[in-house]
């Protein structure tokens, strides 16, 4: 057992498989006291169970370290505040959550439906809010804590996930906004985009580039969960093997101006050649890979 986060309480969610397992047992390794809750779902959404959850549990136990089960729904406004209550209950504080909770639904756009959207919205990123929220109610008069949303580098774009894709930028906004309305108040707020073999990644339906394992990402959380990166806040960072990266903030690259109010006419004259495009990596690395392939073979799950 080590002493990095000695005595905080850390709530984990997503954390009875995969990256939110890894998370758990290096925070419980390190000294934290934690939430591990899990709904039990399988990546489509199946019944729950608390099965995984338990068996977390039972590790950190074994280990000589300290955990509560939850098993709960991230989704609503009652599982996110029923999290966070039970380090309230056992602990009297919650001093960092961490939300990995995830499910995957691939289609294309254009075949995807509205049941197959939702709770992949709903899940990720609502999920990601529930557990913020009523942490961040808490922090506040604490004057204290720590958020860690998990997104994705497919918050870029993806292929067949426009579900996941969309979930994930959202997490990336969503933090950054909770790092700037609560930095006054001792809060921060981080994103990390994994990217490491998992149920999860077993689906991704483009070869990743990187990829490590679950307990590759695990370090840099218990970082940010520490008081040594109190001064870390709105930042996403890639966690992959040995490589750490941070993403850019987004900010305006060029502009055109001129007195009064363009026509469609005048864009078209100076666009291309004053304000451009930022090229997509993505595209072009779908277009390379396209060059080949016959006219017919496109996605169409």
């Amino acid at each position: 057992m080590g002493g990095y986060l000695e005595g905080k309480a850390i709530a984990v969610t997503g954390a009875g498989r995969g990256i939110g397992r890894a998370v758990a047992l290096a925070c419980a390794a390190e000294g934290a006291r934690v939430v591990v809750a899990d709904y039990g779902v399988g990546i489509a959404g199946e019944e729950p169970t608390s099965d995984v959850a338990d068996a977390v549990v039972k590790e950190i136990a074994d280990a000589g370290g300290t955990g509560v089960a939850v098993a709960d729904t991230v989704t609503t406004m009652a599982g996110g505040e029923r999290i966070v209550q039970t380090a309230l209950d056992r602990w009297g504080s919650i001093d960092g959550v961490v939300c990995v909770a995830g499910i995957l639904r691939e289609r294309m756009l254009f075949n995807m439906s509205e049941e197959e959207f939702d709770p992949v919205v709903e899940t990720h990123l609502k999920g990601t809010f529930t557990v913020f929220r009523a942490a961040s109610a808490v922090m506040r008069k604490q004057g204290s804590g720590t958020l860690v949303g998990f997104t994705s580098g497919a918050y870029a774009g993806s292929v067949a996930q426009a579900n996941y894709s969309a979930a994930k930028g959202g997490i990336v906004s969503l933090v950054r906004s909770a790092a700037v309305g609560l930095s006054r108040y001792g809060v921060t707020a981080n994103a990390i985009a994994p990217v490491a073999r998992t149920r999860m990644s077993a689906n991704v339906p483009t070869e990743l580039a990187e990829i490590g394992e679950p307990e590759d990402v695990a370090p840099l959380v218990v970082y940010l969960l520490s008081d040594q990166a109190r001064h870390v806040t709105g930042q996403v960072y890639t966690a992959v093997g040995g490589k750490i990266a941070v993403w850019n903030q987004p900010t305006e690259v060029r502009a055109m101006y001129k007195d009064g109010r363009w026509t469609p006419q005048e864009i078209e004259a100076r666009l291309d050649s004053t304000v451009g495009q930022e090229r997509m990596a993505l595209l072009d690395r779908l277009e390379a890979m396209r060059q080949p392939a016959a006219a017919g073979d496109r996605p169409n799950a």
